[in-house]
């Protein structure tokens, strides 16, 4: 496995062929998140940048870089809090940040936000962003919500952009003083990678077959991380108490038990393992087909920062019922595209999906609703070309800071710009 100082043939191929393209480093704290890059890295690529993806080591970040054509340097670091762990990957950081000599760093996630966002300040880093995509501090309570406050806070002021990948994770973000409101930005309309609606689409599935769902059950899905904090605890609740009502009722959960700090319970998994209506797949690579094997979608999430999920199974053509939390309420059109129900609410949860399950007609008619949205609003390329101009936005005022361009060169250069963002 490649360590922090080894170099590859990619990334040597990378050298001699991007050397002269400003440089851009992504990184994010574990291999398996290195998966909600998808996309964003080649199109990052494809702009003009050299891209280099710092994660954890881990099979899932190797083939990333591999599959979007970027240089992949690992860097372990620790999801918990460990002072030790924690200074040795800082310091890791700090000399591939000083070796690279990136124009820009972007940095997600809390620990390789925080660390990644110190290890820049320190190695010099011109232009600095922080990527916030959800704030894990609203799930927890005591010293440790002080902590992950302040960690959030350091990150915020080691950047001088915080990209918050929803509308309603900003007004949280301010509220809670994470960053000054002139830090505080969110991209066109929100998402960080938005939905590739070809891939996300209507049609027939094949999948049902090989589940063990039979062709005539009604469907509720899930997709991500089981886990507490995605509500799992009352879409199991809610369910078990749906199928005494609905005969044809099936739970399929798309995703693996995370062992996070919100990692459901031993009893839980019990259950789910025993029961004869929910399927549960572990993790999957590409979780498209899944869609089409649901009639409607449930994510009872307690904190988001923007769920892709959503807009994937709305692309799809799903109704979707989801909750108030931050970042998921952003996330559907109330009454439109789907149903928004209260966190940690397992009753009305269970009467959004009934009155969805129940009612073909409207589970239609928000299908074709939400995906009208999602095209309109989140289309993935106009998505990333959005991501894309702001860094060459970075890139380009940092030229200017370095060098200002003479007074006749001025209103070419803005001109020029302003071509590129149209």
């Amino acid at each position: 496995m490649e360590s922090s100082n080894e170099r590859s043939p990619l990334t040597e191929t990378i050298d001699r062929r991007d050397r002269h393209q400003p440089h851009i480093v992504i990184g994010v704290t574990s291999a398996q998140t290195c998966l909600i890059l998808r996309d964003r890295l080649t199109a990052l690529r494809e702009a003009g940048f050299r891209v280099t993806l710092i994660a954890s080591p881990g099979s899932l970040m190797f083939e990333l870089a591999l599959h979007e054509g970027v240089e992949p340097v690992a860097v372990p670091m620790a999801r918990a809090i460990s002072p030790v762990r924690d200074a040795i990957s800082l310091l890791r950081l700090w000399r591939v940040l000083r070796s690279a000599r990136p124009d820009v760093v972007e940095f997600s996630t809390p620990k390789a936000g925080l660390l990644g966002m110190l290890a820049a300040v320190a190695a010099g880093v011109p232009k600095r962003v922080y990527l916030l995509r959800g704030l894990r501090l609203e799930t927890a309570s005591g010293i440790k919500k002080t902590i992950l406050g302040l960690a959030e806070r350091i990150s915020a002021a080691c950047a001088q952009t915080v990209l918050c990948t929803s509308a309603s994770l900003r007004a949280q973000a301010l509220a809670l003083r994470i960053a000054p409101a002139e830090k505080l930005r969110v991209l066109g309309t929100g998402s960080s990678i938005g939905v590739d609606t070809e891939r996300f689409a209507p049609g027939p599935g094949t999948m049902r077959p090989k589940l063990g769902i039979p062709h005539s059950a009604e469907v509720i899905g899930f997709t991500g991380r089981l886990t507490r904090d995605k509500g799992l605890p009352e879409l199991i609740e809610a369910f078990e108490r749906i199928v005494t009502l609905r005969r044809r009722a099936y739970l399929l959960l798309v995703g693996w038990f995370d062992e996070a700090e919100d990692a459901v319970s031993p009893a839980l998994r019990e259950v789910i393992a025993r029961h004869p209506r929910i399927v549960c797949t572990g993790f999957v690579a590409d979780a498209a087909p899944y869609y089409r094997a649901m009639d409607v979608f449930a994510l009872p999430t307690l904190r988001e920062g923007f769920p892709n999920a959503v807009l994937e199974a709305s692309a799809t053509g799903l109704p979707v019922v989801t909750t108030l939390s931050t970042g998921a309420r952003d996330a559907v059109v109330p009454e439109v595209t789907g149903f928004l129900v209260p966190p940690q609410n397992a009753e009305a949860l269970e009467e959004a999906l009934v009155r969805l399950l129940s009612g073909k007609e409207l589970r239609d008619r928000m299908g074709r609703a939400g995906r009208a949205w999602v095209k309109a609003n989140f289309s993935q390329n106009a998505v990333l070309e959005e991501n894309a101009a702001f860094f060459h936005g970075l890139i380009a005022s940092s030229d200017a800071v370095r060098k200002p361009p003479r007074r006749e060169d001025a209103a070419a250069h803005a001109i020029g710009w302003r071509a590129r963002r149209l």
